[in-house]
């Protein structure tokens, strides 16, 4: 069995990101397929409440947020690289990349294929985010989202000019991957021929060479087991303490841990070490038992419980 479980389901973008990285790194995992919309049960068994997709788990330990799932396999599986050109300017560039054209690719999706999605997702999401989705109002903002993704698009496809196969140089890594998925996702509902993917045939040539990557060796895996494996296993998590944390947190302290987008679905657990990328909190399950839960620090709030 492997060591790689990915808790996701097929048309999330960023897990999309992730089976491609796992595919650029040749990896075996298995999959553990979650419902679209809440209840999860399963999944926040092992969180704590985290809801976002896709979750990462080795053994008793639980990695959230597509950021830090690629920075946990490239520690542990570090060739080939997701950094063929170093680090620092790739993150930068991921995070600008997917921040910028997630939302207006998911947003013109949600808008146009309303019957595409599964039933009940719309009202999920404005739940989730606290905001109402108005579907007039998601089609009158269509043209904007256009205006923006052509915008940063050109960008990546000015960046491709010179005739090098990838963001960064002749090898893919985490810029690409990061890059990659909200333009998948458009050409999952709408095809390479749709506006404003039409525009760019560098960048269409440049998503081919990535989805030829693959998604590595999938496995199926039921959510049960998923559990049965945390319960069995130990965190190799240990105590360290950050010794430049802004706010002195220290190991045994109480947080919570809440993405900053949403400000919602708190984890609240025990801190049992952090640095300057990462924030790890220990917690029980009656389930499970203990786990530890893995957080980027950058998109999310740490407080005091």
């Amino acid at each position: 069995m492997t060591d790689i479980i990915l808790h996701h389901y097929d048309i999330s973008p960023y897990s999309e990101k992730v089976r491609t990285g796992l595919g650029l790194k040749g990896l075996a995992w298995a999959s553990v397929e979650l419902p679209v919309i809440m209840p999860k049960p399963n999944l926040t068994a092992l969180t704590g409440g985290y809801r976002k997709t896709p979750v990462l788990q080795i053994g008793a330990d639980i990695y959230c947020d597509s950021q830090l799932i690629m920075r946990e396999l490239e520690r542990r599986y570090p060739t080939p690289s997701f950094y063929p050109a170093g680090h620092g300017a790739a993150d930068a560039l991921a995070w600008w990349a997917e921040k910028t054209t997630f939302s207006p690719a998911v947003s013109i999706a949600f808008a146009k294929r309303p019957d595409a999605l599964p039933e009940g997702f719309l009202e999920d999401r404005a739940k989730f985010s606290g905001r109402n989705i108005d579907p007039i109002a998601m089609m009158a903002a269509v043209p904007n989202l256009l205006d923006q993704l052509r915008a940063h698009f050109d960008w990546l496809d000015q960046t491709l000019a010179d005739g090098r196969s990838f963001l960064q140089g002749p090898a893919a890594g985490l810029a690409d991957l990061a890059a990659y998925h909200p333009v998948w996702f458009l050409r999952q509902n709408f095809g390479s021929a749709a506006a404003p993917l039409d525009g760019f045939p560098r960048l269409l040539t440049w998503a081919e060479r990535i989805a030829a990557i693959g998604h590595g060796s999938r496995s199926q895996m039921s959510a049960q087991q998923a559990l049965d494996v945390a319960r069995d296993a130990t965190s190799i998590a240990r105590a360290t303490v950050d010794p430049q944390d802004p706010i002195g947190r220290k190991p045994g302290q109480t947080v919570t841990v809440t993405p900053d987008d949403t400000g919602r679905d708190p984890v609240v657990g025990e801190l049992v070490a952090s640095d300057v990328h990462e924030i790890v909190i220990r917690r029980s399950d009656r389930e499970i038992g203990e786990v530890c839960v893995h957080f980027p620090r950058a998109g999310f709030v740490v407080a005091p419980a």
